[in-house]
């Protein structure tokens, strides 16, 4: 039954790279992301992977699932192999990890894995939970690791398939508006490869409920910033205007209250906007003088955590979102705005002006 649903998974993976014209071989060889065996052909199959965890049963699906994809399994192991004193070996084009629970040893291991990678130029996808997550986000800041919380099966094929896309030889420029577009697909690829195992496994009891609701606190208030007079008379200065306050936090966890209030009514996924979710919970942060932690922000965007950290990726290099590492603990990092996001987060609450209240 599996195999129908990846398959399924495959040919749509296969249809949105070719948006983007990810090549794969010699020019004019007409072979792409979706063409010949699994996700690709031509030099695909010599691409080699190593995979890394404890449980035998998922060590075979991974290395079940890379064969699929064209890719040549070189190893699976358990992680005591990442804990060998010294740098870990010459690594393959592409190394999967699955360390669920995590402890400090192991860490120190994934560290070293994640410098090692970057030297390298190796790809790294490294599977954990929600409990592990903030100590995973820590150490991995070299290689641009692809990170999963608890993921499905299908999760890791969609994350197969993206390290194929970043790898082809004929990979053009994207726009800002591609990336974006790309990482919707990305995400509806995920929605629909869910769909699919749920349907075929016919458990109704693991369809997320329609009546979904966590509340939150929230607080009545409302912004006193107002419209920048430079702006609002459309003055063409170079001198730039000085930024307007951010808006009060009450007033902040207000609106977000007031969105997660939605999910009472109807299915969640219909008003699913991780992007300003995550604007609208840094902005109470920054004012508010509190770190917000990855997994917190995870939480703060309504999405699967594999899908917010795949959005805080994007949104970190569109320049909206920067890491902070912990000053007491090197292990932890934090999520901040930038100060470009900042102001534009003013600005917006400041054109608002006192009509924010009123419009939540």
């Amino acid at each position: 039954m599996f195999a129908f649903r990846r398959e399924r998974i495959r040919r749509i993976m296969g249809q949105a790279a070719s948006q983007y014209d990810y090549g794969c071989g010699d020019p004019g060889s007409g072979q792409g992301l979706g063409s010949g065996h699994g996700f690709g052909s031509g030099n695909r199959a010599g691409m080699a992977v190593s995979i890394y965890a404890d449980r035998g049963y998922l060590r075979a699906e991974m290395a079940e699932d890379a064969a699929a994809a064209g890719l040549r399994v070189a190893q699976t192991t358990d992680l005591a192999c990442l804990l060998e004193p010294g740098d870990p070996p010459v690594l393959p084009d592409l190394v999967l990890v699955d360390c669920p629970v995590i402890d400090g040893a192991e860490l120190a291991a994934l560290a070293r894995l994640d410098q090692r990678a970057s030297q390298m130029g190796s790809h790294l996808v490294v599977s954990t939970s929600m409990g592990s997550l903030d100590e995973v986000f820590g150490c991995l800041d070299h290689a641009d690791a692809q990170i999963l919380v608890t993921p499905s099966r299908a999760d890791r094929v969609i994350a197969l398939g993206r390290v194929l896309a970043r790898t082809g030889n004929r990979v053009r420029e994207l726009s800002e508006e591609d990336r974006l577009s790309l990482l919707r697909l990305t995400d509806q690829v995920s929605q629909i490869a869910h769909k699919l195992e749920q349907l075929s496994s016919h458990s109704a009891s693991e369809t997320p409920g329609v009546f979904r609701f966590e509340n939150q606190p929230g607080y009545p208030g409302k912004s006193d910033a107002k419209l920048d007079p430079q702006f609002d008379g459309g003055s063409d200065r170079l001198v730039r205007a000085s930024r307007p306050p951010l808006p009060d936090p009450r007033l902040v966890r207000k609106i977000i209250r007031q969105r997660q209030l939605r999910a009472r009514f109807f299915e969640g996924d219909l008003f699913a906007d991780p992007a300003w979710d995550m604007l609208l919970d840094l902005t109470a942060a920054r004012v508010e003088h509190v770190r917000v932690s990855v997994t917190s922000l995870c939480i703060a965007s309504g999405v699967p955590p594999t899908t917010a950290l795949r959005w805080i990726g994007q949104m970190t290099d569109a320049g909206l979102l920067q890491r902070v590492d912990d000053e007491t603990d090197r292990r932890r990092a934090f999520i901040t705005l930038t100060d470009k996001a900042a102001d534009a987060m003013a600005r917006y609450f400041a054109e608002l002006g006192t009509s924010a209240s009123s419009l939540v």
